[in-house]
């Protein structure tokens, strides 16, 4: 539906820590940083300033006052990924501080994500790459701005850098919420092997390594297996096969990558289900359509040329995708088509091509310090995209496509900005963004909705950083920001499957957004920040997939506070807190009442790690995903949930590593996503309006044996 820190070493009794953890409750939630002092190295827009900075930085976190230009920006290392196990692939970004990633349907289609008071759908305004390559994907099948994670090979990250709010030059489409850039190694420490085992026949087998090639030049290389059947009752049969070869020359200051990606997965789904069913003797597990599910595949090429100096930085980056889905689902079952009911497919194929470059420069600005960044991006999608209506995944054979489009969509973007030192206490960043969006769209099955369009934008932004003072800095941060609509929305005269006229939707839609905040490492051990934002849509105009019509939703407003903690209060603990609330509501008058549907209105992420009490390490985390309303008067409301996870690790040799995970460990009976519909069973005379649920998986057990070599 739219629907920094070094190991801890400590010797005491381990099995003990394990223990201690499950009975502790949910005080705390851990991971690293570094109570060390040592340098990281500066932001692009700040690498000239010369204050007086308290930096930590690590295996963990680079989140230290000093080392960034909001309250709510940071980077997570490869260390910390290792700390927390994850159900899925995607579920890397709730790492990110107030990011929560669920399901509604089967584990080879993209995530739901939570932030800000945004169900996101599958990423409609959080942007995020890969090693530099855009997941996201405008004019989609599924979705706008659909971010399908699974071909994330876990074990390969060495960082992921996150943004929030639209305050960033750089950062164009879907990144209003905010943006995530996820980058991989390009050399290992060692090769690897790892095996995974689990329930309902979960089997996954990862292997990677790298070696010197000659010559300065380093390869990487990585395969990836995975069959999960889930507790589903029709099994999930989730086939995965997963592949990256890397080649890269040179140094940090001054080289070059070229990476090759390879992804393919097939699957079966058991999508949301009404609560009447379940209530009537639907197993929970269960479906209304044991067809439902899909397949697709993405491979890449991209490359990278990287130099930098005392003063000066420069990158260039190209890439190429080629990509292919087909998704079949049934939300309504027999509400539009008794007979055959209402399971329909979405048909995504296209190639996407990208370049990008970017040119910083240290220089006066009178007599201050300045940096000063200058970068463009262009981007072209060259898009094969359907709705057709199906029965047991065959297309009808009358009347069965709602729509068939070839598209060509072109976006460009040009940023600048400049840093500046104003004070010993004080610096700035002013920049300016310009996006142009481009729109062809070729209709094979309705003439009237053929033509081009066009639109663009200019996005300022402003921030200003004082301090430190007593190892503390306070944050101003400004800016627009936008995500783009579906291109067929913008020459659509006529509604796909009525053919009543429809008004044409604006093909980028300005968001505008306000955050004070504040970091602190006044008290030893805990690094802590606080972040009060503000986030207004113009409209949040989305093109609804499951029907083929643009739906213009109404301006919003969204407010909140976020407050994250790093803390250590032993050498050998690590204690991590994430609190997030937010209040999200329509800016404008209608009788139908000013909820958002969807919109959760409190997030906690609360974990607690121990590491290398001898060979043991054990982490356990608490997720509290709040109550939002399903309809605007807010007379429906969903459930909140609260899981936990587990991880106990022992090395057997100081090359190999056993990891038991615990999913869900007290198996409670939540759900991962919750929607209010009208919908139709068989059997039924009428249309019924119920909420329709995902349920979380129950309490699941992987083992996982790791190597090196």
């Amino acid at each position: 539906m739219r629907c920094k820190h070094k190991h801890f070493r400590h010797r005491r009794c381990p099995m003990a820590i394990a223990a201690a953890l499950v009975m502790a409750g949910p005080t705390a939630y851990g991971q690293a940083t570094d109570a060390a002092k040592e340098p990281v190295a500066p932001t692009a827009v700040a690498a000239t300033q010369q204050l007086d900075r308290v930096e930590i930085t690590g295996r963990h976190y680079d989140n230290a006052v000093g080392s960034s230009d909001a309250a709510s920006q940071g980077t997570i290392r490869a260390e910390l990924l290792k700390s927390r196990p994850a159900l899925r692939p995607g579920e890397v970004l709730e790492f990110v501080p107030g990011v929560i990633v669920t399901q509604h349907s089967g584990d080879g289609k993209a995530n739901q994500y939570f932030l800000r008071g945004f169900n996101l759908d599958h990423g409609t305004d959080f942007a995020t790459t890969v090693n530099g390559l855009p997941v996201n994907m405008p004019t989609h099948a599924h979705g706008q701005g659909y971010s399908d994670l699974n071909f994330l090979i876990p074990e390969l990250v060495d960082r992921i850098e996150y943004r929030k709010g639209p305050y960033f030059a750089k950062n164009g489409d879907f990144s209003a919420a905010g943006s995530a850039d996820i980058l991989y190694r390009t050399t290992l420490d060692e090769s690897f092997a790892t095996l995974t085992l689990g329930q309902r026949q979960y089997q996954r087998l990862v292997g990677g390594g790298s070696t010197d090639v000659g010559q300065g030049l380093k390869l990487l290389g990585a395969i990836e297996l995975m069959h999960n059947d889930g507790p589903w009752k029709v099994p999930e049969h989730i086939r995965k096969s997963n592949a990256v070869l890397t080649l890269s020359g040179g140094t940090r200051a001054e080289g070059w990558s070229t990476s090759l990606m390879a992804y393919d997965a097939n699957w079966n789904s058991t999508d949301q289900i009404p609560q009447r069913a379940i209530d009537a003797g639907l197993d929970r597990f269960g479906s209304l359509d044991p067809t439902d599910g899909g397949s697709t595949r993405r491979s890449s090429l991209s490359g990278e040329w990287h130099r930098s100096t005392d003063t000066a930085t420069t990158k260039v980056a190209a890439y190429a995708v080629d990509y292919r889905l087909k998704l079949f689902s049934n939300f309504t079952y027999a509400l539009e088509r008794p007979a055959t009911g209402d399971q329909f497919s979405q048909q995504d194929k296209r190639t996407i091509y990208g370049v990008s470059a970017s040119h910083a420069i240290d220089h006066p600005l009178g007599s201050l310090s300045a940096r000063s960044e200058f970068g463009v991006q262009l981007r072209h999608d060259r898009i094969r995209v359907g709705l057709f209506d199906t029965q047991a995944r065959q297309v009808l054979p009358v009347d069965g496509t709602t729509r068939d489009d070839k598209v060509q969509e072109t976006l460009l973007g040009i940023y600048g900005q400049t840093s500046v030192e104003l004070t010993p206490w004080l610096r700035s960043i002013v920049g300016l963004r310009a996006d142009q969006a481009r729109f062809k769209v070729d209709s094979l099955s309705n003439s009237a909705n053929s033509g081009s369009a066009s639109d663009h934008l200019l996005s300022p932004k402003l921030s200003l950083i004082l301090g430190p003072w007593s190892k503390t800095e306070f944050f101003f941060n400004a800016g627009r920001g936008f995500h783009s609509n579906d291109a067929r929305g913008t020459t659509a005269t006529v509604d796909p499957k009525t053919n009543d006229p429809v008004d044409k939707v604006p093909g980028l839609v300005a968001a505008r957004g306000l955050e004070l905040g504040a970091r602190t490492e006044w008290i030893p051990g805990l690094q802590s920040s606080v972040a009060l934002w503000k986030l207004d849509f113009d409209s949040e105009l989305v093109y609804v997939g499951d029907a083929g019509a643009t739906e213009a939703n109404r301006p919003s407003t969204r407010r909140g506070i976020e407050w994250n903690n790093r803390y250590i209060p032993l050498p050998w603990l690590l204690v991590d807190a994430d609190l997030a609330w937010t209040h999200a509501r329509f800016a404008d008058s209608d009788p139908a009442g000013n909820r958002i549907p969807n919109a959760v209105d409190k997030v906690a992420s609360i974990a607690v790690t121990a590491r290398d009490l001898g060979p043991w390490s054990a982490g356990i985390q608490w997720r509290y995903l709040g109550s939002g309303s399903l309809i605007e008067d807010n007379s429906v409301r969903s459930s909140s949930s609260l899981t936990t996870n587990l991880r106990v690790s022992h090395k057997l040799t100081p090359k190999a590593e056993l990891t038991l995970d615990v999913f869900n460990l007290f198996d409670r009976k939540v759900n991962d996503i919750e929607y209010f519909y009208e919908s139709q069973l068989p059997g039924e005379i009428a249309p019924v309006a119920d909420k329709h649920v995902h349920p979380a998986e129950p309490r699941t057990l992987r083992l996982t044996l790791r190597v090196g070599f």
